[in-house]
This record gives C-alpha cells, sequence and structure tokens, in this order.
C-alpha cells in the first residue's frame, strides 16, 4: 500500500508541475533553461523535474544547472553529492564562488543582499551558458508569504510570478512548482532521498519571511485552507471593491 500511495503521490507531483508548465506558457520548444540549485530540497526537486521531463522527445529543451556557493556566510552544501546528482541525471553542472556582500552596519537584511547577489551571478552564469530562461524552486507557499510581506511591509499587492520576461523580454524567469506546497516537496525529498545541507544559513530564521510563515500557520486555525485560498485571490482581484 505504501509503494502504491508514494507512485500516486509523484505522479501527482509530476502532474501539478506540468500543469504550471502548461497554464503559463513555460517552457518552449528551443529553451536552454539554467535552473538554480541552492542544494535544498525545493531546487534538488526541481532539477529532477525538470531534467526527467526533458528526455521525453516531445519536450525540446535543454537543462543546465548552478551553484552558488557563498564564500563568508557560514552555511555549507554537499558539492560533490550535488555534482553527482547532477551527473545521473546527464546535466551540465556550473559551480561558481561569490562575496555574498553582507556588511555589517550596512543597513541592509543580510537574506536580501545575499540572494540579490546570488541571483545576479545566476543571470551572468545563464548569459555565459546561452539560456534564454532562469527556473528557481519557489512554489505555492512562497508565493503566498512574498504576497503577505509586500503587502504589510511594503503597502502593494505583490508577489512571486510564475512567469517574468527580463531585460526587454530576452530573458524569462520561471517557476514550474507554483501549483506544489513546502509539504509537497518535502515529500518528493523524503521518498527520492535527498541528502540535506551540511549547515544551515545562521540568517534563515531570522528573516520576515520566518515571522510571516508564523503569521499562516496561525491563520489556519481559522481557515485551514488558507493558503490556496490566499494563492487564488492574487487571480481573482475584484477591482470593483477596492478603493
Amino acid at each position: 500500500m505504501a509503494d502504491k500511495e508514494q507512485k500516486l503521490f509523484m505522479r501527482e507531483f509530476f502532474r501539478k508541475a506540468g500543469k504550471a508548465i502548461y497554464d503559463y506558457g513555460l517552457i518552449e520548444s528551443g529553451d536552454k533553461i539554467l535552473v538554480g540549485v541552492s542544494g535544498g530540497k525545493d531546487s534538488l526537486a526541481l532539477l529532477e523535474v525538470l531534467a526527467l521531463r526533458a528526455r521525453d522527445k516531445k519536450h525540446d529543451y535543454k537543462v543546465v544547472a548552478a551553484h552558488i556557493a557563498v564564500e563568508n556566510v557560514a552555511y555549507e552544501v554537499d558539492e560533490a553529492y550535488v555534482r553527482q546528482f547532477c551527473r545521473q541525471l546527464g546535466v551540465e553542472f556550473v559551480h561558481r564562488t561569490i562575496d555574498a556582500g553582507v556588511r555589517d552596519g550596512s543597513g541592509k537584511p543580510a537574506c536580501f543582499v545575499c540572494s540579490w547577489n546570488r541571483r545576479k551571478t545566476l543571470f551572468e552564469i545563464a548569459k555565459e551558458q546561452g539560456c534564454n530562461k532562469l527556473a528557481l524552486g519557489h512554489h505555492r507557499d512562497d508565493a503566498v508569504e512574498s504576497l503577505l510581506m509586500s503587502m504589510m511591509f511594503n503597502g502593494t499587492v505583490a508577489s512571486m510570478p510564475p512567469r517574468l520576461a527580463m531585460f526587454g523580454g530576452a530573458f524569462t524567469l520561471i517557476r514550474p512548482f507554483i501549483y506544489l506546497s513546502n509539504e509537497d516537496t518535502a515529500r518528493y525529498a523524503a521518498y527520492r532521498g535527498f541528502r540535506q545541507q551540511k549547515k544551515q544559513c545562521p540568517y534563515e530564521r531570522a528573516t520576515n519571511r520566518d515571522a510571516v510563515a508564523r503569521i499562516i500557520r496561525e491563520m489556519e486555525a481559522l481557515s485551514p485552507h488558507v493558503r490556496s485560498n490566499l494563492f487564488a485571490a492574487m487571480k481573482n482581484i475584484q477591482e470593483e471593491y477596492l478603493p
């Protein structure tokens, strides 16, 4: 029974990723996609899903993986494991080490600065590799948290779009896991036996995102479907009832 349950889950996991790709036109014939691989469960799952889909002859695209190591932030990823993971999938692996740019007294959150510089480096690698798209492992819960953060701290209604054209349309950022939840990717990683990072980032539990995630968990006591409802609300804006 457990084996059957696992197979059904894996089938549904791939179906949801495929539906997002279809619904938002995330992947097109001839694409060369750079997948940002942090070493965490979301990015490893995304790389595996896209690489396995690319083996199907009806999906005409290529995948390249990139991992950005940060030399002055105390977290550690098993690079050898990530490299071997890519090798088993038949995916080219690009590794780059950068200075995260985190400085004491700068006034900017460490996570924001580090993320900005890692994203910038991914764009540079994409250009070097001739990739026209960058795929990131953000899922539905990330999008919902971003929505609330934007409303609470910036006074805007904005989140993580599944598809975002950049640089005048010459480059596109895609999020194929937008229909999947954090629970989904955690379960996928457990089934697949993904190895965890050696050392977690010291800043990741001291952010507004982590605080908002706790608020959402509290909201679930009032509405068990709050995550899916908040996600649906982003596509159901009734402007006539807004100021």
